[in-house]
């Protein structure tokens, strides 16, 4: 029962483009997504196989934390997410003394990575509290 959390911040990428992405690997087992992020030809692909590859260093470190077991390849991607980060406005020159703005976007990206008894128990909970 162990649910752990990798976030990066600010990563220079459009949240738009990082969607796309993230929506490879929404409900996927772990290492099955990490083999998906691998292969993928976007170049966001790298920084989120690095992220999930460290929720998974968190599960374990979490696990270890409490003595109990984990076993890796249950774990799953059980929520993952892409806000809208700083926007960097820079200007660029144009004709007649003119100047044009360049929006460069940042994101911030979440990834959630649970096991499955984790999930029954917040399924549970949430039908509790209804």
């Amino acid at each position: 029962m162990v649910e752990s959390i990798a976030r990066v911040r600010h990563i220079r990428v459009t949240p738009q483009k990082a969607r796309r992405v993230i929506e490879l690997i929404r409900g996927k087992q772990a290492h099955e997504a990490l083999a998906i992020l691998k292969f993928a030809p976007q170049a966001l692909s790298e920084p989120v196989y690095k992220l999930v590859a460290s929720a998974i260093a968190n599960a374990r470190v979490k696990a270890d934390s409490t003595n109990s077991f984990l076993d890796e390849r249950d774990l799953y991607v059980s929520r993952v997410f892409v806000d809208e980060g700083t926007t960097l406005k820079r200007f660029q020159p144009r004709a007649q003394g003119r100047a044009f703005r360049i929006n460069k976007r940042t994101s911030h990206i979440t990834v959630v990575l649970a096991t499955p008894e984790e999930a029954e128990a917040a399924a549970t909970s949430k039908k509790a509290s209804k």
